[in-house]
């Protein structure tokens, strides 16, 4: 049973950083495509960034530069450097994969970003 826990939310000042984790059970996040959500009051939730099993990496224009994807095979968790906050960043933030096409999220984690 695929299960993700994210942490590592809270609020910050614009331009201060934050660095979320998303801790997997269930499945490898070194083979499997591993990604960042976010859902913002009124809006749709949207992609932010993704690592592929490959190690490659896609990003929301919004956050290109700022944010970075990466992992570590060892603890199976996924993380997400936030720099250079917004205020336009706050939401709330979910880990997502897919395992036989069945997609895990995980309970998300509030980021506000104060101006």
């Amino acid at each position: 049973q695929v299960q993700l826990v994210e942490s590592g939310g809270g609020l910050v000042q614009a331009g201060g950083s934050l660095r979320l984790s998303c801790a997997a059970s269930g499945i490898i996040v070194g083979i499997n495509t591993m990604s960042w959500y976010r859902q913002a009051p009124g809006k749709q939730r949207e992609l932010v960034a993704e690592i592929t099993g490959g190690g490659g990496t896609n990003y929301a224009d919004s956050v290109k530069g700022r944010f970075t994807i990466s992992r570590d095979n060892r603890k199976n968790t996924v993380y997400l450097q936030m720099n250079s906050l917004k205020p336009d960043d706050t939401a709330v933030y979910y880990c997502n994969t897919f395992q036989i096409l069945q997609p895990y999220w995980g309970q998300g984690t509030q980021v506000t970003v104060s101006s």
